[in-house]
């Protein structure tokens, strides 16, 4: 299992026993958020997003800088050399001269892909298009063993935007590895990509629904995405679409007690304020388990662990 040099492109790349091992040494990146660490000393990150971002930049920097690195950035295309007409290419060909790995989020599908086939240092995907999200997939199955303690045998519903949402994409990929049931809620419109129910139905149970209600009671965990308005191409679909689901107190009445409540963020009006303080909220945890993860996939990538 050699993690060095590696792309990190699509979950689907990974096993489980590699999925496992990243969990792992997760793991023993915990405790390095307080105190540190020097693995990384004089190796150098390069973040290239070409979209919005939070928590994926941040959260990748920080981990950098906690594991003894320097971070270098294009946090708005609009201050880069994209604004004068530069191809994504020959960024990365230049930016590949400064860091030993790149980070990418771009809003083209396959953008990441391209990049990694370019590029001579290891370049993790942090988004391409509405295709996948490998390492929120990867945060979020850690979030999912640290928080119910397992993974196989759960029934695990994604509601909302899943046609556009990358980060379900990967997940329901990740998801395959284990011995899990799926459920998918939504909107016709915004259903989840065909190709997607075809591979992940192929490796676990799923089902396809509107009524959140109806598997409600069944779920382990509930995965909540925002319904993504700037992907959508038609403003008059979206307006239809949008406040379909709302997860409030009155609706955690209808599910087990022990239920965890996921979110990628940002949400906009998909989970009401009232469920953060409840036991089932997960979401902002689920954020520092993302710099935890990310610490350990920059320490493997770059050789610092095995």
């Amino acid at each position: 299992m050699k993690f060095e040099g590696r792309d990190i492109v699509s979950i689907r790349d990974f096993s489980r026993e590699e999925i496992e091992h990243i969990m792992e040494t997760t793991r023993v990146m915990e405790p390095l958020t307080k105190r540190g660490a020097t693995m990384l000393q004089g190796r150098t990150l390069a973040t290239l997003f070409f979209e919005p971002s939070t928590r994926t930049r941040m959260s990748f920097e920080s981990a950098m800088q906690k594991l003894g690195g320097n971070c270098i950035s294009i946090a708005d295309p609009r201050t880069s050399s994209v604004e004068k007409g530069e191809s994504l290419a020959d960024t990365v060909r230049t930016v590949e001269n400064y860091a030993d790995l790149l980070v990418i989020r771009h809003p083209l599908d396959g953008s990441a892909r391209m990049a990694a086939e370019m590029a001579s240092v290891p370049v993790i995907n942090a988004g391409s298009g509405a295709e996948e999200h490998p390492t929120q997939a990867l945060l979020d199955l850690y979030t999912i063993q640290r928080e119910v303690g397992r993974i196989d045998g759960l029934n695990i519903a994604f509601v909302g935007d899943l046609r556009y949402g990358r980060t379900v994409h990967s997940l329901a990929y990740g998801l395959a590895n284990y011995d899990t049931t799926i459920h998918f809620i939504s909107p016709e419109s915004l259903r989840v990509r065909r190709e997607v129910i075809d591979e992940v139905g192929q490796r676990v149970k799923v089902s396809e629904t509107r009524d959140l209600n109806e598997a409600l009671p069944k779920v382990d965990v509930l995965y909540v995405t925002r319904i993504q308005k700037e992907r959508i191409p038609d403003p008059e679909e979206y307006e239809k679409v949008k406040g379909t689901y709302r997860i409030a107190l009155e609706t955690l009445r209808n599910a087990k007690s022990s239920m965890i409540v996921m979110h990628p963020l940002p949400r906009v009006d998909e989970i009401a304020s009232e469920v953060d303080m409840t036991s089932n909220a997960k979401y902002f945890r689920q954020m520092w388990y993302g710099l935890v993860t990310r610490m350990a996939l920059l320490a493997l990538c770059l050789g610092a662990v095995e």
